[in-house]
């Protein structure tokens, strides 16, 4: 058993060129937030060259600009350093398929195929299972449900901040719940959600007479 209050996290964000790692699409900013003790601490943050040029509506989203990573790092040059951060701590994401994948081609393109390991805890799973009346789960929405503000939203490392303060919240909510531990996470996690399907009646009410639906 091990109690989230001796877990050792590391909230990652990426921001890069595209949605497609496996299309060419590259990383252009990198940041890793360590969740330890309690306590939320800068670990790792840079920009990087991603070897290609950015694209204008990357640019408007992010800020991020050809000019800004000119002179950045590639990320075969910041690989040791990230990697230690991550090393033997739980690694976690928002949407973490997205940030895992890229930062797994990248660790591969630099040589660090080992650096990854373990299975990511993604925020957007728990919060779909815990936060399932928020009509969406993205960073956004969550942030503000935990009353979080992100400083600097679609940049690595206020979109890591924020998603660390998340991360907090949604354990404690489990905690709530008594789920206290990586390894009650991971039945939780693994336990199918039935979901009752309220059946209409082939009657009509009242309201659909008058022809109003859902929401009117």
């Amino acid at each position: 058993m091990t109690p989230f209050a001796t877990c050792r996290f590391v909230v990652v964000d990426v921001e890069t060129t595209g949605t497609s790692h496996g299309r060419g699409d590259r990383v252009t900013e990198v940041a890793a937030v360590v969740v330890e003790d309690g306590r939320i601490e800068d670990g790792f943050q840079s920009l990087v060259n991603p070897g290609r040029p950015i694209p204008w509506r990357i640019t408007e989203l992010t800020g991020i600009s050809d000019a800004m990573v000119a002179g950045a790092p590639r990320f075969a040059d910041i690989a040791d350093d990230l990697a230690k951060v991550i090393a033997q701590r739980t690694f976690v994401a928002h949407n973490a398929p997205f940030d895992w994948g890229f930062l797994g081609m990248e660790f591969e393109r630099a040589g660090r195929p080992d650096a990854l390991e373990g299975t990511p805890l993604c925020t957007v799973r728990l919060a779909r299972r815990l936060l399932a009346h928020l009509p969406r789960r993205n960073l956004d929405s969550v942030a503000w449900h935990y009353g979080v503000e992100i400083e600097s939203r679609h940049r690595a490392l206020g979109d890591a901040r924020a998603t660390a303060r998340v991360l907090v919240g949604l354990l404690q909510d489990l905690e709530r719940q008594g789920v206290d531990s990586m390894d009650a996470l991971h039945t939780w996690l693994a336990r199918r959600v039935v979901r009752r399907v309220k059946r209409r009646s082939a009657l009509p009410r009242w309201a659909d007479d008058r022809g109003l639906g859902p929401g009117a």
